[in-house]
């Protein structure tokens, strides 16, 4: 696996959409759309400098919409079974081309995807891109499927029948759907019979407002009927997806952000993944899943390199930040991980996820300094952040289909008021950012570049220390958490505080720490790495290591031996 990614998530259709007088719910007309072609080698150079490794380029593949490109020989979407103007990223129309709404000229449309692959790799950066492979829009057509590409999914189904082993789609027969959305009504009504069963495994015609209605569930082989798995011999389904990873892959693209991969068999990941592999032996695939339960299944037979760890770390460190639990609670989540730890992604924001600074999580951007530490620093695996992330943007705008919720929209055209500052029409400014802003923006890329430039980090070990501080009366475990990066002759103390005030703590070093890194206790060469600060640090398992950690901050200790 590559050493400890730090990707970089953005979303093309904002991020390089400098329109400042958006409307809300409007059209392509009216609030316009990032292009491919505008995140240019200076943009990706100032991406590049904050210590990013990998770009995932969200929602580049042609999904549904209600702009009409029929004049480019793409049929339009019925806007009945679209959310929002812009649509869904995940709901998916055409596998094998590029969104026409990112692009300047539309008929070069891959064209520009292909140049935007070299751009990145130019800046020695690698890209990601999605593959969702639980469900697509509702109407699939591939209008740029290549020569010798399989039939459209769904066209050879047998729609009489719930489930056949080689149909691409489950059907609810003799009945036409009818969720409890507007399907319109004469000529404009969207009309599917027999009904799809929907993308969140809703085996029903009648779909709620709640209910991924806007897309159409994709059949692996199980049949939800009875609960019988049928993979043998291989679905047609996990053949036409087999086609579309190795397509992509041939494009330069280095990973697969897997959508909601927990909602698609096992076997089929162990199947595909191992068969791309052995094609394009570099390539790395990230899995979206929410059950800590399957983590040990989806990397050791799956074959996923990185995991979201949402339920685990995420939601932890969320619940420290918002709900007054307890900063212990992170032994909890190491613990839980054992030797998974390398295959995780943490994060702290993406597309799904209120932002940090919402009013609905943090309600401000200045206080990430403990949770981001914690996340980039306490293992080995990956690290994400998601464009604005950086500079600290709310979200705190109501921007059409998804109204006020503290996240940036997917299914709306928009733009995104902190990143349009910063990236100045193309040409990436600081001096547009307020102070807090730069500020913010500065600590991201001091934490981010310690990822790549620290081998304690990148490849350490780590070692808790809470165990032998939960009654340090200088060291509250409640608001303070710490631990040791170790490797080779680098060593790093990491302490991060939650709480409200500055903190003079004496934290306790067990002796066990040495024994099992290898360290010798003595007088060590000490350079705080956020700061600068520099001291002469005894550190022994006899004497407490003395250090402030400021409020709602970190100190990051660089230990080197004198002698």
């Amino acid at each position: 696996m590559t050493p400890k990614p730090i990707i970089y998530q953005l979303f093309p259709r904002l991020f390089t959409n400098y329109n400042d007088h958006c409307v809300p719910g409007g059209t392509l007309a009216q609030n316009g759309s990032g292009k491919l072609n505008a995140i240019t080698p200076r943009i990706l150079k100032a991406i590049k400098q904050m210590g990013i490794t990998h770009v995932w380029y969200t929602g580049v593949i042609e999904h549904a919409h209600c702009s009409d490109y029929s004049a480019y020989g793409i049929t339009p979407d019925n806007p009945h079974v679209v959310k929002g103007k812009a649509g869904s990223p995940y709901a998916i129309k055409d596998y094998y081309d590029i969104d026409p709404d990112i692009a300047e000229n539309i008929p070069d449309r891959m064209a520009e995807f292909e140049a935007l692959v070299k751009r990145t790799h130019a800046q020695e950066m690698k890209v990601i891109i999605d593959f969702v492979p639980n469900h697509v829009a509702r109407h699939y057509e591939s209008d740029a499927k290549p020569e010798g590409a399989p039939a459209d999914l769904g066209a050879d189904d047998d729609t009489t029948k719930f489930f056949a082993h080689n149909n691409n789609f489950y059907y609810i027969p003799r009945q036409l759907f009818a969720p409890s959305v507007d399907m319109g009504i004469g000529r404009d009504a969207y009309v599917e019979f027999p009904a799809k069963a929907t993308g969140n495994d809703c085996f029903t015609a009648f779909p709620s407002v709640n209910d991924w209605y806007e897309t159409a569930k994709l059949n692996y082989g199980i049949d939800y009927g009875d609960g019988t798995r049928h993979f043998t011999p291989v679905p047609d389904t996990w053949m036409k997806m087999l086609h579309i990873l190795l397509y992509w892959a041939g494009k330069g693209v280095d990973g697969f952000r897997c959508d909601m991969a927990h909602m698609v068999p096992l076997e089929f990941w162990q199947w595909a993944i191992s068969m791309v592999k052995a094609e394009h032996p570099d390539i790395i695939f990230i899995a979206e899943i929410y059950d800590v339960n399957l983590y040990w299944s989806y990397i050791h037979i799956g074959g996923f390199d990185y995991l979201y760890d949402k339920v685990n770390l995420y939601d932890t460190l969320r619940d420290i930040q918002t709900a007054n639990h307890s900063a212990a609670r992170i032994t909890d989540c190491w613990q839980r991980l054992g030797d998974m730890e390398p295959h995780m992604l943490n994060f702290l924001e993406n597309h799904d996820e209120q932002r940090f600074a919402s009013p609905f999580y943090a309600g401000r951007p200045d206080v990430v300094t403990p949770s981001l530490v914690v996340a980039a620093t306490i293992g080995t695996g990956a690290m994400m952040i998601y464009a604005g992330q950086e500079l600290g943007e709310p979200a705190d705008d109501a921007e059409g289909f998804s109204g006020r919720d503290g996240r940036t929209t997917i299914f709306d055209y928009w733009s995104i008021p902190t990143l349009r500052r910063w990236l100045n029409a193309g040409h990436p400014a600081l001096k547009n950012l307020t102070d807090s802003e730069r500020q913010l923006r500065d600590l991201y890329t001091r934490v981010l570049t310690l990822c790549d430039d620290e081998p304690a980090i990148n490849r350490g070990e780590f070692f808790d220390l809470m165990y032998v501080n939960y009654t340090n009366p200088s060291f509250n475990p409640h608001r303070q958490y710490t631990y040791l990066r170790h490797h080779g002759s680098d060593t790093l103390l990491i302490a991060v505080n939650f709480g409200d005030e500055d903190v003079l703590t004496d934290i306790n070093l067990p002796e066990h720490a040495f024994g099992h890194l290898g360290l010798k206790p003595g007088i060590y060469h000490g350079r705080e790495l956020l700061s600068g600060t520099t001291a002469d640090k005894e550190f022994t398992p006899c004497t407490p290591f003395s250090t402030v950690i400021p409020a709602h901050g970190a100190v990051i200790w660089k230990l080197t031996a004198t002698d």
